[in-house]
């Protein structure tokens, strides 16, 4: 059975993965949500990229488990990516839940879409944290209503170092075996980057046809998935 380390992506805590934890341990398996520093119950702790990494690795090391499974959401799909070429033989395999994904020397913001400039005046504005999302914003995700609430109860302010300091990568990631799981109501296509890793004989691809929160919106399918991928 796989040992699953989960971390969710901007905002978010532990409590993300409550619906995804019980059928991975009914199933057998080890699950082991995480709050990242500045997140979750570690709310006002300060944190930068480096130490996102770091609290997946000691996660894992204090543990002391084996045969991992590294899940990494949205925005932690960076630290997640840098973490899995830090543990060594205890890694198993990294799935990335429409996710973005660790460049070398580069940063969430510098991936933002409408550019780093304007990404970090959003920081700037809120006192360096990236503000949670409200509900207008989580319209077309397939979330219940009580989805969406309880989503957005989860969620605080985003560390804003997290994001703009750059990723540390050891060797090329598509060196890494992994699953990158695309959420269509997201978008119906992996970003660049991803599309040049699927290439990857390392690398596969699982779609699920619900948006950017399968952890509320489709908790049991996803842990299925995520079972599948220790197989």
């Amino acid at each position: 059975m796989a040992e699953f380390v989960l971390v969710a992506g901007a905002w978010l805590g532990a409590s993300a993965w409550d619906d995804v934890v019980a059928p991975l341990r009914a199933a057998g398996h080890g699950a082991h949500a995480l709050a990242l520093s500045g997140l979750g119950d570690k709310r006002g702790m300060p944190a930068g990229q480096q130490t996102h990494v770091q609290d997946i690795v000691d996660e894992v090391e204090r543990r002391d488990l084996r045969d991992v499974v590294l899940v990494g959401h949205s925005y932690s799909g960076i630290p997640v990516g840098q973490a899995a070429q830090r543990i060594g033989d205890r890694l198993t395999t990294v799935v990335f839940v429409d996710a973005e994904v660790p460049v070398d020397g580069g940063s969430f913001a510098s991936g933002w879409w409408q550019g780093q400039e304007a990404f970090e005046a959003q920081l700037t504005e809120n006192g360096g944290y990236w503000p949670p999302i409200g509900a207008a914003d989580l319209d077309g995700q397939g979330l219940a209503d009580e989805q969406v609430a309880r989503l957005i109860e989860g969620s605080v302010p985003h560390p804003g170092a997290t994001l703009t300091e750059p990723a540390v990568l050891t060797r090329p990631l598509g060196e890494l075996p992994a699953t990158y799981i695309k959420c269509l109501l997201d978008g119906p296509e992996p970003n660049d980057t991803v599309a040049t890793l699927l290439a990857s004989d390392n690398w596969r691809l699982v779609t699920m046809d619900t948006g950017h929160w399968p952890m509320f919106s489709q908790p049991t399918e996803l842990a299925r998935i995520l079972a599948a991928q220790a197989d």
